[in-house]
Formats: C-alpha cells, structure tokens, sequence
C-alpha cells in the first residue's frame, strides 16, 4: 500500500506538472519586461498589482503555515506513528494539502500570475534550496561518509538535533521556491516545478519507511544537477559544464558511498567521471577545469560553517538549561 500510493504520488506529480503546459494561452497575453542582467528575475508582471500579491503572499503563506502545522503534530505524536510501513492519517492530510496547494497555485497563476519574486531577490530562491542541499549532506554524514566513505563520525554529536529540526526549514526551502515563481512553460520551469512536487512528496511521507529511503532521497539530491544543466542550456549558457561536473563530483566524492555500492562499481563510476570530465574540457579548454570546484567548495565549505553554528547553538541551549 505504502509503494503503491508513493508511486501514484509521483505520477500525480508528473501529470501536474504537464498540465502547466495547458496554461500557455494565458501565459501568451502577459508582456514582460526585458531581461535586466543576473540579478533581475524575467517572470513576474511588469504592472503588478494588488490582487496579485496578495494571492501569492496569500497562498503562500497559507501553504507554510499548513505543512509546519502537520510537522509540529507529527513530532509530538511520533508515539502514534511508530509503524513505518504504513500510512497514517497526517501523511494522507499532507499528501492532500500538496495536491490542494499545487491547485491553488495553479488557478493563481492562471487568473494574477505574479508570484514571490515580484518582491524578493532571484538569488533567495536559489540559496533556500542550495542550504537544503548542504543540510541533507551533514544528516547524511554519519551513515555514507562526507569524503569517499569517511569524515562522517564528526557529525555524530549534531544528527538528532538536524533530524528534529531540519523539516520546517526543507519545508520552508521549498514551500518559498514553489510560490516564488509562477507557473511558466520553459522547460527550466517544468522540471522545477516537478523537483519541487517530488520534494513536497517527500515531506508528506514524514515517519514512514519511504522518508528515509535511500536510493529515494538520493534521487531527491541528485536531480538537482539535472535541474541546473537544463536551466544553463535553455539559457544560452556556456558553463553549464559547471553544474555537470560540479554535482557529479559531490556523487563521487560523497552521495554514491551511502548505497551499498561494491568497491569495483564505485571506481566504475569514478572512471566514467573522468573519462566525461577528459571529453569535455579537452574540447573546451582545459583553462576553465577550475568551474568544476565552484560547487563542491561552497558546499562543502557551508557544511562546516553550518556544523559549527548548530555546535554553538548546542552549547548555548545546555547553558541556558543548567
């Protein structure tokens, strides 16, 4: 019952998000901007009024408060949901809910299209999800290694506490990207907005057995590359290399060491890496290898720092306790 209803979650998901195409007779009569640079998001109206922020605000506020509502009642009657194979009613109301707001969001975009980044910077979206991602790698730590297998003890002492807290901000990252933009047509929109249904998927699973599968949730991770190369490609950029081999590098380096993988399989991989890596920068220059390491340093770097803050943060909630 439990693989049945994920599986059908994700064909919902799928179909959802081909139906944004069947927006595109409305998308048709709203004229935007020109683009303005990096920092300028191109999607939001030109005049924006008040109907259509109040129904993005509006929805998405709605929205957060609903999933931490179904996080917080979850974790003080985790005793209730002790049986991981099955399906409780909270997952059903969150399952429910996604689908309502995904809805909701859709006729929101049909009827005032705007969404959140008519307010804030294109680049909060961006962060939210990239702390997600660094999040998830020091949960992930203690059970598959931070380098090749190792360096993951470090985060023994900090697990519980990211495992108990880490839902309202995954829910935040990606409730806040989901009504930032609005429902569009490119193939960068259609496959964000599938990523961003499979994580909200994820979250409706919560004290189930599929929440912490791995090959799952290290789907959820890796998509994330696919994601940014389709983004970089659509856009006419020249370093979506940088996405490639930046995220595939965290898979080698980190993510493929939690599958149960043989020794043989993962030196495969690590050989394919290369051999990619060679075909690719002997065609375009060697000079721009370094893009490569953007990603995997900031990463890595940012899992640190954040280690630290949630030590001190420790610290200081004992001293307050003594």
């Amino acid at each position: 019952m439990l693989n049945k209803v994920w599986s059908l979650a994700v064909i919902i998901a799928a179909l959802a998000t081909a139906s944004i195409l069947l927006l595109q007779p409305h998308l048709d009569q709203i004229t935007l901007l020109p683009d303005q640079g990096a920092a300028w998001y191109f999607w939001k109206l030109p005049d924006p009024n008040f109907a259509s922020q109040a129904t993005a605000w509006g929805g998405y506020l709605t929205h957060q408060l609903f999933i931490w509502g179904v996080i917080v009642w979850a974790q003080k009657n985790r005793d209730k949901l002790q049986d991981r194979t099955k399906l409780h009613a909270i997952n059903w109301i969150a399952l429910c809910g996604t689908a309502a707001f995904g809805a909701l969001h859709y006729l929101q975009t049909a009827l005032w299209y705007d969404g959140l980044a008519q307010n804030v910077s294109v680049f909060s979206s961006q962060a939210s999800v990239i702390l997600l991602l660094v999040v998830v790698l020091m949960i992930e730590a203690p059970r598959r290694g931070l380098f090749f297998g190792s360096g993951g003890k470090k985060f023994i002492g900090i697990r519980p506490f990211l495992i108990r807290y880490h839902g309202y901000y995954f829910s935040w990252a990606v409730v806040y990207t989901f009504w930032f933009h609005p429902m569009e047509t490119t193939w960068g929109h259609l496959f964000g907005f599938f990523y961003t249904f499979l994580l909200m998927i994820q979250a409706g699973f919560i004290f189930t057995r599929v929440h912490t599968n791995r090959w799952w949730t290290l789907t959820l991770e890796v998509l994330v590359l696919f994601h940014g190369v389709v983004v970089a490609l659509i856009a006419g950029q020249e370093f979506w290399p940088m996405f490639l081999f930046g995220f595939l590098a965290m898979f080698v380096v980190t993510q493929m060491h939690g599958l149960g993988l043989s020794r043989l399989i993962r030196w495969v991989i690590a050989g394919l890496f290369l051999i990619a890596l060679i075909a690719i920068y002997s065609e375009r220059g060697w000079s721009q290898i370094h893009e490569i390491l953007r990603i995997p340093v900031i990463d890595y770097l940012l899992v640190f720092i954040l280690a630290g803050l949630v030590l001190i943060i420790k610290k200081l909630a004992k001293k307050s306790d003594a």
